[in-house]
């Protein structure tokens, strides 16, 4: 096995995308607010190297409430079809503006309008007034580039933990944890 844990990483994450039947990029994403409440989503991973995994949103989402007030985070990646898990936890930093922007041209246009006309996890009134503000925009921009919306961000967390996990006969799991210590990775083995 490699012995460095983004070695690793991409190795696994080469298998779950040709093993995994759905979504290998999905990870679960932890945040929890000042007070210490946690809360937990999927979203989707859209960029790792050594300086982290990367995932964009709303900031005025609750995740994005929640990284500002308390900007750590936890990561898993769950590939059943591989009975593996990779588990990542440490402080999260929103990436650049021009990374943001970048990505943010790859979206499909729908999903560009899609960022602009929801408030997310913000109350709403009905589905209809979100689906006409959707309209709304789809008309604004025709015939137009879709820019970022300003309050939609990149936020990547940087490792200071990584845990792989393989399931084993009778609950015997490997598991295989990474721990930064400055630039260094240590490693060592964790009872199941």
């Amino acid at each position: 096995m490699a012995d460095d844990p983004h070695a690793l990483f991409e190795e696994w994450f080469a298998e779950a995308r040709l093993a995994e039947p759905n979504d290998p990029e999905t990870m679960t994403l932890a945040t929890a607010d000042a007070a210490g409440a946690p809360s937990a989503r999927a979203v989707l991973l859209k960029g790792h190297d050594e300086r982290g995994f990367v995932f964009y949103t709303n900031g005025e989402s609750r995740k994005g409430d929640e990284l500002a007030a308390n900007p750590r985070a936890a990561l898993l990646f769950h590939w059943k079809s591989l009975r593996r898990q990779v588990r990542i936890e440490g402080p999260v930093a929103r990436v650049s503006p021009a990374e943001a922007d970048a990505y943010f041209a790859t979206r499909g246009r729908e999903s560009q309008l899609g960022a602009w006309a929801s408030d997310q996890s913000r109350p709403m009134a009905s589905r209809d007034s979100f689906e006409a503000r959707y309209q709304a925009l789809v008309v604004e921009y025709e015939g137009r580039e879709v820019p970022r919306p300003p309050y939609w961000h990149g936020y990547r967390v940087q490792p200071e933990r990584i845990e792989f996990w393989i399931d084993r006969a009778h609950r015997l799991h490997e598991r295989r944890l990474f721990v930064r210590e400055g630039e260094e990775w240590t490693e060592g083995l964790l009872y199941p």
